[in-house]
């Protein structure tokens, strides 16, 4: 593959607006912007607001705000949270009903941060949209080109694979080429208060309570029986939103239909018989699975001549498996992997990389 091109830098006096989130990222993506001669501006969005010790949002804000007054930078406020609700926080709980794996942090890039929000930014007269994502967004003939970020332990192209190329024409990614250490380096020598500030983890609007418990306030439990791939009764289950496949422990069943008291893993699930089959210790092979297949994927390259090879990421920080790509129903595609994958779910992202560039992606439908 040739060079990957350049990111674009602004020229001096330039609009940015930054999506200020109350992290150290967004902070030190200001500061940059700020040193290389840009008129920054900040934007800091709300997506979900909830009064319980697990909710951020207030803190963040406020974090937020003391990073603006530190660089001297105007922080202005949006709330999107009815249309989050609408169109990310709907769709997750549907395919959670479904039977299905979402991953809402890839649709809140493509519906709100660089739909919704980088819209809002060029009322406020930007010329640019910049956020502290962890990746590379180069500028080439034909349009945007995504990359890996130089940390490829936080690189977060694979969260970024459903945007569409016309919305990343002006964004800005200025972290692309930079370490987390030394970002936090960054932030501490320029006085920013949140240099220190712990990394935010799990879905937004879970925060760090149980999974389980957040889904069972949404959805309601519709027990059924956990059956062996032989049909074999071990146990109950609380309904099948509340698992996911090649999930170890949370069953309840521990050595029971006979087996040897090894681990027992979510293998499938009958939404038609509202059945969960597990798989008991070395059983759980029965999950790797030869390829996938996609709905309609959103490239971010023109497609090359099908078939061709790319590695395939469906999992944060997994490394790229080689496949083989080929052409399938309503624009989607057909991943044949040189070795079967663990616990491919239904739902969740494949993007396609060749090298460090990623081409696109597209959500599972189905496993081969």
């Amino acid at each position: 593959m040739s060079a990957l091109p350049d990111q674009p830098v602004p020229g001096r006096g330039e609009c940015v607006v930054v999506g200020l989130s109350g992290g150290v990222d967004s902070a030190v993506a200001a500061l940059l912007l700020l040193e290389a001669g840009c008129a920054v501006q900040g934007l800091y969005m709300s997506n979900w607001q909830e009064d319980d010790a697990y909710c951020t949002s207030a803190q963040d804000y406020q974090d937020a705000r003391a990073c603006a007054r530190e660089l001297g930078i105007t922080l202005h406020r949006v709330s999107f949270e009815r249309e989050y609700r609408e169109r990310v926080f709907g769709q997750f709980l549907a395919e959670y009903q479904r039977g299905r794996t979402p991953n809402p942090d890839v649709l809140c890039n493509r519906e709100i941060k660089f739909d919704l929000c980088t819209a809002y930014a060029r009322r406020l007269g930007a010329d640019w949209f910049a956020t502290g994502h962890y990746a590379r967004l180069g500028q080439a003939d034909d349009g945007p080109v995504l990359s890996r970020a130089h940390d490829t332990a936080k690189d977060q192209s694979h969260f970024l694979c459903r945007v569409p190329r016309a919305q990343l024409r002006r964004v800005l990614f200025p972290l692309g080429m930079l370490a987390k250490p030394e970002v936090r380096e960054r932030a501490l020598q320029a006085g920013l208060p949140v240099h220190a500030k712990r990394d935010s983890t799990g879905i937004c609007f879970i925060g760090e309570r149980p999974f389980a418990e957040f889904l069972a306030r949404y959805l309601p439990e519709q027990p059924g029986a956990i059956e062996t791939p032989e049909g074999e009764v071990v146990g109950e289950h609380r309904g099948l939103p509340f698992y996911t496949l090649g999930q170890r422990g949370g069953l309840g069943i521990g050595g029971q239909g006979g087996g040897d008291g090894s681990p027992w893993y979510v293998a499938a699930k009958d939404p038609a018989r509202n059945v969960l089959v597990a798989v008991q210790g070395t059983g759980r092979a029965a999950l790797a699975r030869p390829g996938l297949r996609t709905g309609p994927m959103n490239w971010l390259a023109h497609p090359p001549g099908l078939p061709f090879r790319a590695g395939v990421q469906v999992r944060h920080r997994q490394a790229d498996q080689p496949a083989q790509i080929h052409s399938a129903a309503d624009g989607g595609v057909e991943v044949r992997y040189e070795q079967p994958q663990w616990a491919l779910a239904p739902g969740q992202v494949a993007a396609l990389y060749q090298e460090q560039r990623c081409l696109g992606g597209g959500v599972i439908e189905e496993t081969l």
